[in-house]
């Protein structure tokens, strides 16, 4: 019997997808204006998600999506952050 727990789904940015919120990586923009990666999940201010994919992060990259997501200019260093953290997950 299924355990009746729902999976919370979250769209990806790059991609347009529903995946699950544990298989996504979190970008906030805090109310200074500042992006950063949110591992957590928990931190304040308007977010959006993207898949743990490198091709997702490359497609994001090449449409600003992430820029329009959040209303700013997402630095290049965010993107080479978010694939860091994507290979470090696949290593371990």
């Amino acid at each position: 019997m299924a355990n009746g727990k729902k999976v919370p789904l979250r769209r990806c940015a790059a991609t347009g997808g529903m995946f699950p919120k544990k298989e996504m990586i979190r970008i906030v923009r805090s109310k200074e204006g500042e992006v950063s990666v949110d591992p957590t999940g928990k931190k304040s201010g308007r977010g959006t998600y993207i898949s743990k994919s490198e091709e997702a992060v490359a497609q994001a990259r090449k449409r600003k999506a992430l820029d329009s997501q959040l209303g700013v200019k997402v630095p290049d260093e965010l993107y080479d952050e978010v694939l860091r953290l994507i290979l470090r997950e696949k290593l371990l």
